[in-house]
């Protein structure tokens, strides 16, 4: 009887240790993606509002001219 519930601990904890493995190597890649994925979110932010501030400037430096003309 000690021996089938010896056994049977073992198995458990063994069965244990290898699910927290795929619980551990899922969390990593949803980690990785996610930094990935807000990183190129990011950048593609700094670009689209750095396009956004140069049209302006490009604008007001227009209407200037136009006005001093």
């Amino acid at each position: 009887m000690k021996k089938q519930i010896l056994t049977l601990t073992v198995l458990a904890l063994t069965l244990t240790l290898f699910s927290c493995a795929e619980i551990k190597s899922a969390g990593r890649t949803v980690g990785h993606t996610t930094k990935e994925v807000t990183t190129e979110i990011g950048h593609t932010t700094k670009d689209v509002t750095t396009k956004i501030g140069h049209a302006s400037r490009d604008a007001v430096k227009s209407v200037g001219e136009e006005i001093s003309d």
